[in-house]
């Protein structure tokens, strides 16, 4: 650990021979447990779990929402009744009117994409704290009606008299009345006309992964998450929340099937590329609502208060990429970000790719460690596939679910805990892919750049 610590002081010397790199600490942070779209938390929207999260994180943390600067949260599928949802959560959530919120929207990322915008103000110097995360109700995705049918029901209110309103009422009546789920649509790319899983698709063919892999990697993800819950690993990471209308209390990820098994995921068929295709429903991630928030600071402001520290963050990289291949993204944020810092796979203690799909993440994996891969893209050297036993080991988005809005602060969260908890110190790379073609990786550590493990 102290060998990689010191190749990103290197790294972090030669980036800071202008001005000194401000140190981004982690305080707090806290989750929601996920829940299946139309499940568990289908009575609460974004804002409601958006609000308690950031009730949560505060009331479990020394820093007061006084000591707040500014709010960020990110969010996909912004509801139209919440204009600017980060506003609209702090303010129902009882923070302070004066401190400034506002919304992110990276698809997949911008949970990922509040932090590290957080991590920019502070080390502008435009901040000292900031409250970031991501929120996801996909429960609450709308459904969306033809135009025809919306210029129809336009016409209405100008409507004076029975005169104007019959054939208003007639072109209402004959316009398309059958919605369009927004949620779909949403998960397919408008560029290529692909959907999410069909992207997946590509990526199986093209890395010849089978469906036995990508079933026995579902299974395992399963697995693990299911033992993580057990031994009691999520509990400090998961609040409690008890949702209408029943107000029982939800603490454990809905989604997981800890008696999963081999033979339930082959009867599957495939959801997007039928008959012949390998991606089911059983190897993608799950479709889910909730919130995660982190509190995050200046190292000097978090010594000066004396507030605990659960880790750094050290740099951060996005990149675009094909979008009939987007599962792609990491590869191309982590080769950036790990050259920037003089580093490889290897130096990493722990990863987290997010699970959108398992062939997406077995594709990246293969050509993290591919020198071919590499050297068609001029890269120096291939950074190295992530040892698997140090991949997603408390599961993944196969199992706990992907609320699109969230998930990158989840996994920046959980990996935290992982190096304070599990590895007692070290180096850990959170990275996920994006719809539309990108990819988006965070390096965070248990010490900071210039420190000792």
């Amino acid at each position: 650990m102290v060998k990689q610590q010191n190749k990103l002081n290197k790294s972090r010397n030669k980036q800071s021979k202008c001005e000194p790199v401000t140190d981004v600490v982690i305080v707090n942070g806290i989750r929601t447990p996920l829940a299946k779209a139309s499940g568990a938390f289908d009575a609460l929207s974004a804002v409601d779990l958006g609000a308690m999260a950031v009730r949560e994180v505060l009331a479990g943390s020394v820093v007061q929402a006084n000591d707040v600067d500014q709010i960020i949260i990110g969010n996909v599928i912004q509801p139209a009744e919440a204009p600017n949802i980060a506003r609209v959560i702090a303010l129902t959530a009882g923070l302070p009117r004066p401190i400034p919120a506002h919304t992110v929207h990276r698809n997949c990322a911008s949970g990922m994409q509040a932090i590290t915008d957080a991590a920019e103000k502070i080390q502008l110097g435009r901040a000292d704290v900031v409250l970031a995360g991501g929120v996801e109700s996909m429960t609450h995705a709308p459904l969306l009606f033809h135009d025809r049918f919306r210029a129809a029901m336009a016409k209405l209110p100008r409507a004076r008299s029975w005169q104007q309103k019959i054939p208003v009422l007639r072109d209402i009546i004959k316009a398309p009345w059958k919605p369009r789920i927004a949620l779909l649509e949403g998960l397919t790319d408008p560029t290529v006309g692909m959907g999410m899983g069909q992207t997946a698709e590509v990526l199986a063919r093209e890395f010849s992964i089978s469906r036995q892999e990508q079933d026995e990697f579902a299974l395992q993800s399963h697995q693990r998450a299911a033992a993580a819950w057990d031994e009691g690993w999520f509990d400090d990471e998961v609040m409690h929340v008890f949702a209408p209308p029943s107000f029982a209390d939800i603490h454990r990820d809905e989604g997981i099937r800890a008696k999963q098994s081999m033979q339930a995921l082959t009867k599957l068929k495939p959801a997007f590329d039928r008959p012949l295709g390998t991606v089911t429903a059983g190897n993608s991630s799950q479709i889910t609502d909730g919130a995660a928030m982190l509190i995050l600071a200046s190292r000097a402001k978090a010594e000066a208060e004396g507030w605990p520290i659960l880790g750094y963050l050290h740099d951060w990289a996005y990149a675009g990429c094909d979008p009939e291949r987007m599962g792609m993204g990491p590869v191309f944020a982590s080769q950036q970000l790990l050259a920037a810092n003089s580093l490889t796979m290897a130096d990493m203690d722990r990863v987290e790719i997010n699970e959108a799909f398992v062939a997406q993440v077995l594709a990246c994996t293969e050509a993290m460690g591919s020198k071919s891969f590499a050297e068609k893209r001029g890269w120096t050297h291939a950074i190295g596939a992530p040892d698997m036993d140090k991949l997603n080991v408390h599961g993944g988005a196969i199992a706990m679910g992907h609320p699109v809005g969230m998930t990158g602060a989840r996994l920046v969260l959980t990996l935290l805990r992982q190096l304070r908890d599990d590895t007692g110190g070290g180096l850990g790379l959170a990275a996920l892919c994006i719809g539309g073609g990108q990819g988006g990786a965070v390096l965070v550590g248990s010490a900071p750049a210039g420190g000792t493990l």
